[in-house]
């Protein structure tokens, strides 16, 4: 028997000033607005069979608190994406809730951060995550949907 979409439930979580996306340096990170990124990954979760959920927030403990919610409770995740933004140099909370999730994790950055500031190359959860995309602009997010998709 096939899975339903309900039983492959990949979590995607936008973090700080991504809700600014299209106004916020679209030089550095492009033109679309967070709704179009969204309506695109809802688009290819529905021609890959699978249930997306999308989540932004400026708070670290609402992030947090999303991140604890997909693995307990009803409707849990077999996957997420998470773009942490600013809090990927910061937050030691956000690697610590990683930490409890038993599936894989994908982050995501839109711009290189390698090629940026000095204080945006280091990622507090790197180490935690099974993969990393950076540096492909909006692609990267249908990049790691398809990845995660086949995990």
């Amino acid at each position: 028997m096939k899975p339903s979409k309900k039983d492959r439930k990949i979590m995607i979580i936008h973090g700080p000033n991504l809700n600014m996306l299209g106004k916020r340096e679209p030089e550095i990170y492009g033109k679309e607005t967070l709704g179009e990124i969204n309506a695109k990954l809802e688009e290819l979760a529905e021609k890959l069979d699978i249930d997306v959920e999308t989540f932004q927030s400026n708070y670290e403990g609402k992030i947090i608190e999303k991140i604890q919610s997909a693995s307990g409770g009803s409707g849990i995740c077999k996957g997420l994406i998470i773009n942490p933004a600013a809090f990927t140099h910061t937050s030691i909370a956000i690697r610590d809730a990683l930490l409890l999730l038993d599936i894989p994790i994908i982050e995501i950055h839109l711009s290189n951060i390698y090629k940026r500031e000095s204080f945006r190359r280091k990622s507090m959860i790197a180490d935690v995550v099974t993969a990393q995309i950076s540096g492909f602009g909006v692609q990267g997010y249908i990049i790691a949907l398809n990845a995660i998709a086949k995990m």
